[in-house]
């Protein structure tokens, strides 16, 4: 008895606190819910740091990876393969670019806001971005309401 109200007070501490994280998972699609083809489901996350995203290989020949320049720095960068699912915990705050290598030219690219995002860092839209890829991520940078 003792045992399981310890447990108890130690369960709900967490959930008062906030500390447990929450799992997020995102479709890698060849034609989303509006039609657009070779996607991301949802294509923009705000999540909290902790927490984990998991990319589901939905359809094949898709994975998800982060654009090293386009992750925060300090973070660890991930690269999943081609029809695999992978999971990553998100620890330090920022914006995080995700591409599936395959279709990063159609426009195959995600944005991930990890905690209190208040300004889109000046370099994050720099370098080589194709072009269909470098709309969605203005689309995506949106969602922030900078």
């Amino acid at each position: 008895m003792f045992r399981t109200t310890i447990i108890g007070f130690a369960l709900a501490a967490l959930v008062a606190t906030g500390a447990i994280a929450e799992t997020h998972e995102v479709q890698m699609l060849n034609r989303g819910e509006n039609g657009d083809v070779m996607v991301f489901e949802p294509a923009f996350l705000q999540v909290a740091p902790g927490d984990t995203v998991r990319f589901v290989a939905t359809d094949r020949g898709h994975n998800a990876e982060a654009i090293l320049e386009m992750t925060p720095e300090g973070a660890d960068a991930f690269k999943g393969r081609i029809n695999e699912e992978i999971e990553i915990t998100l620890d330090t705050e920022g914006l995080y670019g995700i591409k599936c290598a395959p279709h990063y030219a159609m426009g195959m690219v995600m944005t991930i806001a990890v905690g209190e995002v208040t300004e889109v860092p000046d370099e994050y839209l720099a370098g080589r971005i194709p072009p269909n890829a470098m709309e969605r991520f203005v689309a995506q940078i949106e969602e922030l309401g900078l």
